[in-house]
Formats: structure tokens, sequence, C-alpha cells
């Protein structure tokens, strides 16, 4: 039994990586414009059925296809921005309002994907099946160490945006103090911009992957935000760091997990553990917490 182990940690992995690129899109926007952004998986959903589409029904190169998945995910999470949670911001609306707005987009996103695509489960073909990698304790695929290896490019990426950037330090004073960030120049709005861009890009690179291991259907977008959600606030909600380490962790968790449990148990054990973080550290793992600015 121990030697699935090692197989069962990798399994965590890739799992952990989508989870945490979801989880990274929701907190960053949750960090800097202060409002729980379930959204985010409608944007998820998009970014895999749009690579679909180039891909699979217009038979573009699957580098083309992940450009162009990734700039029409970007339109999409700007246009919504700008035609709904910029109009209530003006308004002045309740983090409550703001909540409800983005769950029913998700799931107003989910029903057009639906509409559009159908009910049916749709499969990304590749062209070739890839490589698989046998180390002995465990086997991997090409496709999923490049999952890996993304993922983690990404989350470093972001880290140098956060923190050796311009607009990376802007962003942060919004999320201390919008006031303050105000009086000494900073504009709330062209900041905005960048963490929907930002958000964007994270939600169609995790909706490509999901595709590329898994299968896209129409609902996809409700669960893997909900796992990012999670992984959120395991990790420290309103953390970008803590998020991404709250979605290996869970990917990691769900995966030993069934080292002892059924397979059908995962979801059971992934929101288990988000309760008892919330009984017992509510902060998440790096315990943040974020002055309700408004």
């Amino acid at each position: 039994m121990p030697s699935i182990l090692p197989q069962l940690i990798i399994n965590g992995l890739i799992a952990g990586s989508i989870y945490a690129l979801a989880a990274a899109g929701f907190a960053l926007v949750y960090y800097v414009v202060k409002f729980q952004y379930f959204s985010h998986g409608a944007m998820i959903a998009a970014g895999a059925y749009f690579f679909f589409l180039f891909a699979n029904v217009l038979g573009l190169s699957f580098a083309i296809a992940g450009i162009l998945a990734i700039a029409c995910t970007i339109i999409i999470t700007l246009a919504v921005n700008y035609l709904v949670y910029l109009p209530l911001r003006k308004r002045k609306a309740t983090s409550n309002v703001m909540l409800i707005t983005s769950v029913v987009l998700l799931m107003f996103f989910s029903s057009l994907i639906l509409a559009l695509f159908g009910s049916s489960t749709k499969t990304l073909v590749l062209g070739s099946e890839g490589q698989i990698f046998d180390f002995g304790l465990f086997t991997i695929t090409s496709l999923q160490a490049y999952i890996i290896f993304f993922a983690i490019a990404l989350f470093f990426v972001l880290y140098l945006i956060m923190k050796k950037t311009r607009i990376g330090k802007a962003m942060r004073a919004l999320a201390d103090n919008k006031s303050v960030a105000q009086v000494v120049g900073i504009n709330p709005e062209r900041v905005y911009t960048y963490v929907f861009i930002i958000s964007g890009a994270f939600a169609a690179v995790s909706g490509i992957l999901v595709g590329l291991e898994q299968n896209l259907y129409p609902k996809m977008g409700v669960i893997i935000i909900i796992k990012g959600f999670i992984s959120s606030v395991v990790g420290g909600l309103g953390s970008v760091p803590g998020s991404v380490i709250g979605g290996f962790f869970i990917g990691l968790i769900e995966n030993v997990g069934v080292w002892y449990l059924p397979t059908g148990y995962k979801d059971l054990i992934s929101f288990s553990v988000m309760i008892l973080f919330l009984l017992l550290r509510p902060q998440g793992i790096l315990g943040v917490k974020l002055r309700d600015d408004t």
C-alpha cells in the first residue's frame, strides 16, 4: 500500500495546480477589488470552451488556439467588469450585492455555454497521446508535467508583477487602504482593469489545462471555482500566495485521502478540511487579515 503514496502525491500536485490557478485569480480580485469573485469560474469555463472552439472545431494549432482563447477570455472578463461590476461600484453596492451578482453571472454563463454547446461532454482531441514517464514509484504523462510547469511559471510571473512592478505596488496599496492610495495619485479603476486582465488570463489557462487533462461540460466552472474558493479559505482569504498554497494543499489532501477512502469522497474531504479551518484557524494558513476598506 505505501508504494502508491508517491503516485497519489503526483496526482495531488496535478489537481492542486489547477485549483491553485483558479484560487489565484479569485483571490487577486478579492484582495484588490474587495468582493468574492465567483464569476471567475464562468471565465474558466469560457477559456476551456474557446480553446475547444479554436482547436477542435476550427482546427487551429494548439498554440494559436491557446493565444486566442486567452485573449477572448480577457475580453469577456473586461466586458463583464465594465458592464456589470463598474456600475455597481459606482453605486457603492455592498459586498453582499457584489457576491450575489457574481454568483448570478456564474450561473448565467454556465447556462449560456449549455445553450451554445449543448449538454454533451466535450473532449479536446490531442494531436498525439504524449509520452508517459515511468519513474518506478510513480508515472506521469508529458501533459501532466506541462500542467505543473505552466502553473508554477504563472505563479512566478504573478509574484514578479505583484512585487516588482509599479502596477503591482499600486494593487497592494489599494488592497491596504484605498483612500490613502487615491490621495497619492493611484487611479483605482485603472488598477482594477489590470486586475481583471490578469484574472482573465489565469482563468483561461486554468480552463485550457482542465480541458486537456479532463473533459469539458457546461457546469465545469462551478465545480472548479468552488475548489478555488475552498483553496482561498484554507490558504488565507485575501492572500494570493496563501490561495496558491491552499490550492496545492487541497489537491494533495484530496488525493492522499483516497488512500483511505473511496474516490467518491474527494469533495467531502475538501469541504471537511475547509470546515475544520473555519472552526480552528479561520484566517487560513498564512493568516492574512485585510481591512474592510471602501
